[in-house]
Order: structure tokens, then C-alpha cells, then sequence
């Protein structure tokens, strides 16, 4: 009895995997996201709200020496753990041609959350909302933070990590401040990518 039992489960719990299977979830549905420019691509203008619902542009908010963006939300541990340091990239190298962009593009994420973030946390550099993720999907975006440093003629040519410590207490590798100063020295990028890390962008 106890082995006809056994068999019977077995076969129902096949029938339920072969159920699902068939048949996935919202859960189980992966959401492609478009492959990213390739370094050197031309980034075009847009137009994106910032958290006060101002119409704001490339073109207006760009650095003379080029434009860092970064993807950031609102709840990340990883992307609050980065707080600081985006904003210190962003006092760092104003004075120096360069302006930081923050992009949320977290469906959940609020404007007037966005908003009150950025006053609790001191983040002084604008942040602009992306409702429908359409430029995350534009730059290929996947985790916050994640930057992309776009050269004085929008030339995309580092786009990844900020640096290799997700707590910021053991930085051994600076990567997209190494391409910040390499190409305000006027020398090629070293390197150009580095994997990102940190939360998934909730995509609408």
C-alpha cells in the first residue's frame, strides 16, 4: 500500500511540474532587456522628468567634458550603500567639466519618492525619472548602480560598475573614476567595462 502510495504522488507531482511548465507565471516570465551601445556609440538626446515633474534633456544637463548617468532606486541596500560615493563622483568632477545624472527607472518607485530619497540622503545631483524603463532599455540597464560615462560629444565609452566594493570598504578597483580621469587627460579609456552589480531594475 505504502508503495502504490508513493507511486501515485509521484506521478501527481509530475503532472504538476509538466502543468507549470507549460504554463509559467508572471514570476517565471524573464524579461529580455535590449543589449547595451556598443562603447563609442552615440547616445541621443532625451527627455526625461526629474523628481519635481520638470521636463529635463541631455543637452541641457550635460557636462562640457562629458556626462556620467547612473541607474539608482530608491530601496537598494546596493545602490543606498553608494550614496555617498555618487555624490562625492558628482562635487568631484563638476569643477571639472563633468556632470552626474542620476536615472531612476524602478516602476514601483515614485517621483515623490525619488524626491524624498535624494533630500534624505543629500544627493544634490539631479535625478530623473524614466516611467516605462524606455531609457533604461535604450542604454541596456539591468541593476542600480550601474553608469555609463558619455564623452563631451555623447560618445558612450565606459559603461558598468562605479568601483568593486558593494559596502565601499574595501575599493581596490576604480574604474569609472579611471575613465573620468583618463579621458579629461585626453588618453584612451584603459577599460572600458566592468560588470554591474546591485538590484534588478523593476521594469514596468
Amino acid at each position: 500500500m505504502k508503495k502504490q502510495f508513493a507511486v501515485l504522488m509521484l506521478i501527481a507531482t509530475l503532472i504538476v511540474l509538466g502543468a507549470t511548465a507549460n504554463n509559467p507565471t508572471q514570476a517565471d516570465t524573464v524579461v529580455e532587456v535590449p543589449a547595451a551601445p556598443s562603447i563609442g556609440a552615440t547616445i541621443s538626446d532625451f527627455s526625461l522628468p526629474d523628481a519635481d515633474g520638470k521636463t529635463q534633456t541631455l543637452s541641457t544637463l550635460k557636462g562640457k567634458n562629458g556626462t556620467v548617468l547612473i541607474f539608482v532606486a530608491v530601496q537598494c541596500p546596493v545602490s543606498n550603500a553608494y550614496n555617498e560615493r555618487m555624490e562625492k563622483l558628482a562635487q568631484d568632477y563638476k569643477a571639472r567639466g563633468i556632470n552626474v545624472v542620476g536615472i531612476n527607472s524602478n516602476a514601483p518607485e515614485t517621483a515623490e519618492a525619488v524626491k524624498a530619497h535624494a533630500a534624505t540622503n543629500n544627493l544634490t545631483f539631479p535625478i530623473l525619472k524614466d516611467a516605462g524603463n524606455k531609457f533604461a532599455d535604450q542604454l541596456g540597464a539591468t541593476v542600480t548602480p550601474e553608469a555609463y560615462f558619455l564623452d563631451a560629444n555623447n560618445k558612450l565609452v565606459y559603461r558598468g560598475r562605479i568601483d568593486n566594493s558593494r559596502r565601499g570598504d574595501s575599493i581596490s578597483a576604480t574604474e569609472l573614476r579611471d575613465a573620468l580621469d583618463q579621458t579629461l587627460a585626453g588618453k584612451p579609456v584603459a577599460k572600458s567595462s566592468a560588470n554591474a552589480f546591485g538590484c534588478s531594475i523593476k521594469r514596468a
